[in-house]
């Protein structure tokens, strides 16, 4: 067997009269009759070879059975290619290799689809010969990306004093959030292993231990439906520290995150990265996830509302709704009355707001006043407030949101961004960071009829608002931080509770039964008793990292195996069937429901 001396991407003219051994994928090939040139492919690049019948009738007969995707070692010489002949796409392409020996490794059937072209086929295509899709350069690039971003953090870390600690996979079921992926045991019959959602507190059981500082690329599960940015099973780069307070957790991780975006992207984010609060982020952006690569921040313009008797406004206020508003620069040409009223209108109701109100900024007679839509609602001493208040100019555009604050907020951020996207007011390539601190602690399910979790149960207060617990617990906040970039959430993490006492307060707060709390965390107390240090931590969502590296906006291009929006594999088939000798193995029986398709597991 031909043993190759250097890969496909490797050659340059410096290499010319070299003799070299090169193996890879036929990528494409051109028989010209007298001579058949081959792109070679492996995961570095692509070398054209050249088989001419005058060198070797005998290799140039082969050469010409040769078809796409199969798997081929040749020998031959490096020379220039001829000038006007080079490709200037390929760093490969002022040389080529006059092949002397040939060797056909494994042939291949026809591939379901072209490799060149494989953005134009199906995605459950791609996903079902997922081994086809993964030779695309963009796909190796993009396992090559994060294979570094693994190799940079665990550096990063390693060089601090982190120790990489595994923790378990079959771990305790404790309902609190997400629902669990369970693994029936053998062993002990009827009873069931979770899936980690989160290595959670097998990492804060570390700083009992006395650990210190800990961190893993770990695989974590969560029976949540796939969406674009979300799979069901992920990646984190998971962290905890010991003795620290936030700056302190912050600190080291922006600084892992400038690394990694500095050596990936080339990309130098100014440190500190900026801190906003959560209720500054809510207030101004409507949402914990702020998109900071450009202005136009909402306004709360409820008080205006009073001087009003537009029954949008006034109704949503006397039930306690708010109205909210923001200015579109340059808004009125680029926005049609069809535009704002059935477009941009239907985008806020498909997300649980009732309307859209609007009006246009217009200067007549040397003076700024608002026109068309709700303006003639508006009172003169109103119209000039607005103005003032966004510094509006000739040709902007008003937009209004009115309803309960959540759906308003729910509704106006994304359109926020719609707009940004559509009139261009950003650069797509820019990278803009954020924390996002002081968030609420607790909030009220009013379906549940009970409190929940913002972050999650283990979470510490801030110590100011401690005495909230007892009076007001929706006030209170937590020491919570999220790192956001672009709108998108990448980390998240808090300050833990190493208070037993604490920790007991808030189960009771989440209506968690001291018998509940035993046994769903009990393990997890019993280690608080015996001299918890003051610690803190936060995890990473390594993918949704290199779909930003990357520039793409699906998951799933970042994944080598990833599953669909069903959460199915294609390529292997899961979820299947097991056989009943499996089932009785671990004491489960399936329930079958008929439903209109037929009888289903």
């Amino acid at each position: 067997m031909i043993k190759r001396t250097c890969t496909c991407g490797q050659l340059r003219l410096a290499d010319c009269g070299k003799q070299v051994a090169l193996a890879g994928w036929v990528h494409s090939y051109r028989d010209h009759g007298n001579l058949v040139f081959v792109d070679l492919r492996d995961r570095e690049g692509i070398t054209q070879v050249v088989f001419n019948p005058e060198k070797d009738p005998q290799i140039h007969r082969l050469a010409r059975s040769l078809r796409c995707e199969w798997v081929i070692a040749v020998e031959g010489l490096v020379r220039p290619r001829g000038q006007g002949l080079e490709n200037p796409k390929l760093p490969t392409g002022q040389i080529e290799v006059i092949a002397t020996r040939l060797q056909i490794l494994n042939t291949a059937k026809t591939p379901p689809f072209d490799i060149d072209a494989a953005d134009k086929t199906n995605e459950e295509t791609r996903l079902t010969y997922r081994y086809i899709d993964l030779r695309r350069p963009c796909m190796q690039h993009a396992l090559r990306v994060r294979h570094r971003v693994m190799m940079i953090v665990r550096q990063f870390f390693d060089s601090l004093g982190f120790w990489e600690i595994e923790t378990p996979m079959l771990a305790k079921s404790t309902p609190e959030g997400a629902r669990d992926f369970l693994v029936p045991s053998r062993l002990v019959r009827n009873c069931f292993y979770a899936l980690p959602q989160s290595p959670q507190l097998f990492k804060q059981i570390l700083m009992v231990a006395g650990v210190e500082r800990y961190f893993q690329i770990v695989r974590c599960f969560r029976d949540e439906d796939p969406r674009a940015d979300r799979q069901a099973e992920f990646t984190q780069i998971d962290v905890e520290m010991s003795f620290v307070d936030s700056l302190d957790v912050m600190t080291i991780n922006e600084t892992m995150i400038a690394k990694v975006w500095k050596e990936i992207a080339g990309v130098e984010i100014a440190l500190p990265i900026p801190r906003m609060s959560y209720q500054q982020a809510v207030s101004e952006y409507g949402t914990d996830r702020p998109d900071l690569r450009f202005d136009m921040r909402l306004t709360d313009v409820t008080d205006l509302g009073h001087q009003t008797d537009y029954k949008v406004f006034s109704g949503a206020i006397q039930t306690g709704g708010i109205v909210k508003a923001m200015c579109v620069p340059g808004g009125s040409q680029r926005y049609s009355r069809s535009d704002i009223e059935v477009t941009l209108t239907r985008f806020v109701q498909d997300l649980g707001a009732k309307g859209l109100s609007w009006c246009k900024v217009r200067q007549e007679d040397g003076q700024l006043g608002l026109a068309l839509g709700a303006a003639k609602f508006f009172p003169d001493t109103m119209q000039r407030e607005l103005i003032e208040r966004f510094q509006a100019k000739d040709g902007d555009l008003l937009l209004f949101v009115a309803g309960p604050q959540q759906i308003v907020n729910k509704a106006i951020a994304p359109l926020r961004c719609k707009i940004a996207r559509e009139l261009g007011l950003y650069d797509p390539s820019q990278f803009k960071f954020v924390w996002i601190t002081d968030f609420p602690l607790l909030e009220w399910d009013p379906q549940e009829k009970r409190y929940q979790s913002v972050h999650h149960p283990f979470t510490a207060p801030l110590p100011e608002d401690m005495d909230l617990l007892d009076t007001d617990p929706t006030r209170a906040r937590s020491q919570a931080y999220d790192l956001v970039v672009n709108g998108c959430e990448i980390g998240g993490g808090s300050i833990r509770i190493h208070d037993i006492n604490i920790q007991r307060k808030i189960f009771r707060l989440l209506s968690i039964t001291d018998q509940q709390a035993e046994d769903r965390f009990g393990f997890f107390l019993r280690a608080l008793e015996y001299g918890a240090p003051p610690h803190g931590g936060i995890a990473f969502g390594l993918d949704r990292m290199i779909m930003l590296l990357l520039g793409t906006e699906n998951i799933r291009d970042v994944i080598a195996f990833p599953k669909t929006q069903k959460g199915q594999c294609l390529l292997t088939g899961a979820p299947s069937e097991v056989d009943q000798r499996q089932l009785d193995e671990l004491n489960l029986r399936v329930q079958r429901h008929l439903q209109q398709d037929g009888p289903v597991v």
